[in-house]
């Protein structure tokens, strides 16, 4: 932990002896009150991100070796998600922008260190944890291989329960396998988290489309209980005129069909337009760009509504790939079956639309052509629900409770089936669909209580921390990048930065022992604990309610009451 360096000498020790007498009596008194980070709360999976990075930030401090710090951080990340060295890869890092050292000097770079996390778990070969021994007499089968249902599969096997996961495809993985390139996740690091998995017990069965070779009605007379997570695999068409053209690819495609080593024909002059702002967008038009082509993104908002991650924009752009913002596409030229060309309008910012982005209106007159040897769309894309159809309600696809239940008894969903997200958002619909069936299997109420507050950077002493620059990790070059479809782009942090940017973190709503409440206390009601990392204790009867150790705690983690 980086702060400013205190004097060690106790504040008013000796020189307000019997002081207290004198002064103003006040009813309130100190109390310990956790308050959860607003980087937990930002994140979808419900990671415990305070804890599993202040192990490290704090391993030096308590005597502990790194090595001990990294797998006490990898048990605490693992105990929500199975997936750190993935998430760690493609996560957006909600909790990165609700991160309040943002106020101070810029946010902890909590994806890397979650990515260093999930790597040393993999280079030391740790297990995922049971929770219990005991083997539960309930079966559960999983639709889908994806985040959603391996994260599922992992939180209902390590309660002890039997689960089949169902997989229409030769491996597990869904759009983590499927649709993201080996430059952002190795497929080795992929298959080694779902390894992981697999070995609690969970069977997989690959090539097995639930709804075609098993029906909904045999797997809930075969299970106790059902988990759809299908993922959402199919590409959404432009709804352009000609756009069933042979070069005409959809965004999910074209990344399934390139995974699966298809040569794809992006024609003679390989000069390739993708059409949408997403990852998927990106992904696809990164690819080409690596296969040869030139590459044009066409977009319809500006750079601030694109909901791909920023950071591979950036380096999309850095490769040359050129994006054309405030465009649209509004039709095709084509010679024969073949599209030669796409017909473009400007777009301008109208107003709000329901997602609360500004809504992009045509411009007038201001149509324009870019000559195309293939076109891909990723605007959007959607679940194949064949043979799942009782689940759906109306355009809304599934419906679930705040807990992944559906309609159907018996049956929880989660992930892309209900709305298109995240993987961590996936991964956390499954953790808590599999807490459910278990309270349900058992009979139980103990939902985990979500009360705690949420404490801000208006409730903390920014001025007790030093100001220190935010760690970068190196990357490849873009030659490098453009030579290799699978070369990892970013290659994360060494270790001397994984300490470097934990101890950047601020541990918001919890004791990091700055020694600040015992330094300011001049009643001499605050007792320090011999043990480094035990909690200092309050003698009430010596207090007289001054408030001063609550008002110079860093981390807002004391409460007058």
């Amino acid at each position: 932990m980086a702060v400013k360096k205190v004097v060690k000498k106790r504040i008013g020790a000796g020189a307000f002896s019997g002081a207290s007498k004198s002064r103003e009596q006040s009813p309130l008194r100190p109390r310990h009150v956790e308050k959860k980070p607003p980087c937990a709360d930002a994140c979808p999976s419900g990671n415990q991100v305070r804890k599993f990075v202040t192990l490290i930030a704090q391993a030096e401090r308590l005597g502990k070796p790194l090595e001990q710090a990294l797998e006490e951080a990898w048990y605490v990340y693992t105990d929500t998600s199975p997936f750190p060295g993935v998430c760690g890869r493609v996560c957006p890092a909600l909790c990165e922008t609700q991160c309040n050292r943002k106020e101070l000097d810029g946010a902890v770079s909590i994806n890397k260190v979650e990515r260093a996390v999930g790597d040393f778990g993999i280079e030391k070969g740790l297990p995922l944890k049971r929770l219990s021994d005991e083997k539960q007499p309930e079966k559960v089968a999983v639709i889908g291989g994806g985040p959603s249902g391996l994260s599922c599969a992992y939180q209902l096997a390590r309660r002890g329960y039997g689960v089949t996961v169902f997989e229409a495809a030769r491996a597990a993985g869904g759009m983590l396998r499927w649709g993201i390139p080996g430059y952002r996740l190795p497929e080795k690091l992929l298959d080694a988290e779902i390894q992981k998995i697999v070995d609690l017990g969970v069977e997989l069965r690959c090539g097995v489309k639930a709804g075609k070779d098993i029906s909904l009605d045999e797997l809930r007379q075969s299970f106790d209980a059902v988990y759809v997570a299908l993922g959402a695999q199919q590409g959404v068409r432009l709804g352009v005129e000609g756009e069933n053209a042979p070069n005409v690819f959809s965004g999910v495609d074209f990344l399934n069909r390139f995974h699966h080593g298809e040569k794809l024909d992006l024609g003679k002059d390989v000069v390739v337009i993708v059409v949408g702002g997403g990852d998927t967008a990106i992904d696809a038009a990164r690819i080409c760009r690596r296969l040869g082509a030139n590459v044009t993104i066409l977009y319809r908002r500006t750079i601030e509504e694109m909901p791909a991650i920023r950071k591979e924009v950036e380096e999309a752009m850095e490769e040359g790939i050129k994006i054309e913002f405030l465009a649209a596409p509004v039709g095709f030229k084509k010679e024969g079956d073949r599209v030669t060309a796409m017909r473009c309008i400007r777009m301008e910012l109208g107003e709000p639309d329901a997602s609360g982005r500004r809504r992009p209106v045509p411009i007038a007159g201001s149509e324009f052509e870019i000559p195309a040897s293939a076109i891909i769309s990723a605007i959007s894309q959607k679940p194949d629900f064949a043979g799942f159809e009782p689940l759906i309600e109306g355009k809304n696809w599934i419906q679930t409770d705040a807990e992944g239940a559906t309609k159907v008894e018996g049956v929880w969903a989660g992930g892309d089936v209900t709305q298109l997200d995240l993987v961590t958002t996936a991964i956390g619909h499954g953790r808590r669909a599999a807490e459910a069936i278990d309270r349900k299997f058992r009979g139980t109420n103990n939902k985990p209580d979500d009360s705690m507050p949420v404490i801000r950077a208006t409730r903390m002493r920014l001025d007790h921390y030093e100001k220190k620059p935010r760690g970068e990790p190196a990357a490849l070059g873009v030659d490098q990048r453009l030579g290799a479809v699978e070369s990892e782009v970013n290659l994360g942090f060494t270790r001397d930065q994984v300490i470097e940017e934990s101890r950047r973190c601020m541990s918001c709503g919890y004791c990091f022992d700055c020694e600040k409440c015992w330094l300011y206390c001049q009643d001499q009601a605050i007792a320090k604990p011999m043990q480094k990392g035990v909690l200092y204790t309050f003698k009430l009867e010596n207090c007289t309610g001054c408030k001063k150790c609550g008002d110079e705690c860093p981390c807002g983690f004391i409460d007058m009451l």
